[in-house]
């Protein structure tokens, strides 16, 4: 969002994602955004809240942040040469004005074939381990990445377009031929 000219402040949400049940991933990322949208707007109930959550989702499985190199390597084997599923849930809520918007971005992501030496050296940089899915598409991981299907910044961590777009509906935002960043008529919070 602060590539993207917009002005925020970052409050995590006390929400665990463990105590929520993972099924269908569209509706598990929504209702997690949704739940993390809530929360925070118990500290902010006049401003624009923003909860997120993204999940990388493959052979109907959710791959986490890997715990082990083990791990990391397994995921990259896995998706070498294939083609798995990133969602992001986001949900926009101000609780004063009543607005709550709950959406889901889907983006196809297909792997290159990985060499054995590619999935070596990539596992020893230590990027997998803070990812869901084990690699950053906008780090080093980048070099995996034969083509995406959809919106690049949903695979980083946020549909940008579908979100900017959905604030300007509402007139939290406008762009300002003035200033380098977006004009703001409301406070904006984001929970990841």
């Amino acid at each position: 969002m602060e590539n993207a000219g917009l002005e925020f402040t970052v409050c995590p949400s006390r929400v665990k994602e463990a105590d929520f049940e993972i099924g269908a991933p569209r509706d598990y990322v929504r209702t997690l955004a949704e739940a993390k949208a809530r929360d925070v707007a118990e500290l902010y109930p006049d401003g624009w809240v923003i909860g997120a959550d993204s999940i990388v989702w493959a052979d109907d499985r959710l791959l986490e942040k890997p715990r082990s190199v083990d791990a990391a390597r397994a995921m990259m084997e896995q998706l070498s040469g294939r083609t798995h599923s990133v969602f992001t849930g986001f949900c926009v809520f101000c609780r004063t004005r009543a607005h709550l918007h709950a959406d889901v971005a889907e983006t196809a992501v297909t792997f290159k074939p990985l060499s054995p030496a590619e999935i070596e050296w990539y596992i020893a940089t230590d990027e997998p381990y803070d990812k869901a899915g084990g690699y950053a598409i906008q780090g080093l991981g980048s070099f995996m990445i034969q083509r995406i299907q959809g919106s690049y910044t949903n695979v980083v961590g946020l549909p940008l377009c579908e979100l900017m777009d959905h604030l300007i509906r509402q007139g939290v935002i406008r762009p300002d031929p003035n200033a380098p960043n977006w004009r703001s008529n409301a406070s904006v919070t984001a929970s990841c």
